[in-house]
């Protein structure tokens, strides 16, 4: 089970963009790796690859690695680290570490 799922509440902890907050928009597990919506923009510089793509530069949004992020517990609203948990039933739910509460 992932610690960090796709439309998740992230905020970055470090790095240029530390303290901002974000949605998760794709995580890369085998890579450690997540793209957050607005966040970890650099400009790249592109060629025309046919006729509808202009050359430029273009912004565009790069990896963040999972480790400089922390994710927002939806019922606190506060930066949390996430455990893993199974339930009686032998289903894993993730867990906030410091409340023990669900997070869903």
């Amino acid at each position: 089970m992932k610690k960090i799922k796709v439309n998740d509440n992230v905020l970055i902890i470090t790095g240029k963009d530390k303290g901002k907050k974000g949605k998760v928009q794709q995580v890369f597990p085998k890579k450690g790796k997540l793209l957050i919506e607005g966040l970890n923009i650099y400009k790249r510089h592109m060629k025309a690859q046919s006729e509808t793509q202009q050359a430029g530069i273009i912004d565009k949004e790069m990896f963040v690695d999972i480790s400089n992020v922390a994710l927002i517990d939806p019922n606190n609203n506060k930066p949390t680290r996430v455990g893993i948990s199974k339930l009686k039933d032998k289903s894993k739910v993730r867990i906030n570490k410091k409340t023990g509460e669900v997070i869903v």
